[in-house]
């Protein structure tokens, strides 16, 4: 077996082992036999139950928001030719949860506060990207990957300072402010997962279709105009095509920092470069590794829940300042 179709299999069997995982271990241990007769419409009520309403859609929601964050990190780190670049950094997330904070403050509740609180999160995020690419453009016409990741992270420490803002002056939804912010897959159900779903298969495909030129941004802006690409247009449209997706993830789950950099990192030292062998790379990696995460969240602390993004935090921030440090000394 060749290396390439070696790295393809270990790549398939971590993420069957880690959806398995992900359904089959908690406070109630689900056998593989128990789950697929639970798949199959058999087996005991409460498994089957369990199984169907509980762990396989907050499972499948954790995969699909891994692999959405993932995607679009490798196409941002490409498009913007920064290894630090992530939709996290750009404010996407922050954009989606202060929407969703405002919602929150607002009072709506019932049916109305389950539409709005990820209608809001999403348009907060579109919102946070449109405003961090016009101040981009007014700072630097020739919208350099540089200028958009610092626009971004500013953008991002503000729209988080003004959460705090809002928690702080609304204390009785503080914690669930709080709790936006440290991201969540509990009690999610199946609609975050019908609605995920379409979009990122949708995503994914533009941009496996656009991978040869997602090829030559990363060499950058001066190969890429020598074949007749305008490289601060197409930077521009894969922004806002990640923005569409990270901010339909970010939307239900809150905010999820780090697995935007570390998948991508991890899938172009297995896979290389070339976006059609790495996009499907950091998707199964970022969903898998997510799932995992989620895992530790619900399981390390029982019966208690830690936030889904505390637990990406202690494992991406050392990642982070490792790829900074090693890009310095380059």
């Amino acid at each position: 077996m060749s290396k390439p179709a070696g790295k393809t299999a270990g790549l398939a069997v971590f993420t069957v082992l880690s959806l398995l995982l992900g359904v089959g271990v908690g406070s109630v241990s689900i056998s593989p036999a128990e789950l697929l007769a639970a798949l199959a419409g058999g087996g005991d009520r409460g498994t089957r139950a369990l199984v169907l309403s509980l762990r396989l859609p907050r499972v499948a929601l954790a995969f699909l928001t891994g692999a959405a964050l993932s995607v679009g990190g490798t196409v941002m780190q490409s498009a913007l030719e920064n290894p630090l670049a992530s939709p996290f950094g750009l404010g996407v997330s922050a954009g989606a949860g202060l929407g969703a904070s405002a919602v929150m403050v607002l009072g709506a509740a019932g049916a109305a506060g389950a539409f709005l609180l990820p209608l809001s999160g999403f348009l907060g995020g579109i919102a946070a990207v449109l405003l961090a690419l016009a101040l981009a453009r007014a700072f630097d016409p020739r919208l350099s990957g540089v200028t958009v990741v610092l626009t971004g992270m500013v953008l991002s420490l503000f729209f988080s300072a003004v959460m705090d803002l809002m928690a702080a002056m609304n204390p009785q939804y503080a914690q669930r402010i709080g709790l936006w912010q440290m991201g969540s897959f509990a009690s999610r159900g199946w609609t975050p997962v019908c609605v995920l779903a379409p979009v990122l298969l949708i995503c994914f495909v533009l941009f496996l279709i656009r991978a040869p030129e997602l090829d030559l941004l990363t060499f950058g802006d001066e190969q890429a105009q020598t074949v007749g690409l305008d490289p601060r247009r197409s930077r521009r449209s894969l922004i806002a095509l990640v923005a569409v997706l990270t901010g339909t993830a970010v939307a239900f789950s809150g905010i999820i920092g780090f697995i935007d950099l570390v998948a991508p990192h991890v899938a172009r030292r297995l896979f290389g470069a070339r976006h059609r062998r790495t996009l499907p790379a950091a998707a199964l990696l970022g969903g898998s590794f997510l799932v995992l995460c989620d895992l530790a969240a619900r399981t390390l602390a029982s019966p208690r829940e830690i936030p889904i993004g505390a637990v990406t935090a202690l494992l991406g921030a050392p990642f982070f300042m490792f790829v900074f440090f090693k890009r310095r000394e380059r």
